[in-house]
């Protein structure tokens, strides 16, 4: 894969932010008191956060590894 040095920086630094930030919002969320009911059973709230921060790390990682693969051609 052949990309321009700038738009492979790009994509590797917002791969790296997505991996940098989701992590910290999801020790938010599990902290959050709408995590967890009365018996301490996870709530919606937080399934669907983890699924929102699974993916796009998921995401973010895969972005990192294009702009990666761009600047190594």
């Amino acid at each position: 894969m052949d990309l321009p040095v700038f738009p492979a920086l790009v994509l590797i630094i917002a791969g790296a932010w997505s991996l940098v930030v989701w992590p910290q919002f999801l020790r938010r969320v599990m902290k959050d008191t709408r995590a967890r009911d009365a018996a301490g059973k996870a709530t919606r709230f937080l399934t669907v956060h983890v699924v929102l921060v699974s993916i796009s790390m998921v995401l973010g990682a895969a972005t990192a590894v294009i702009g990666i693969m761009g600047l190594l051609g």
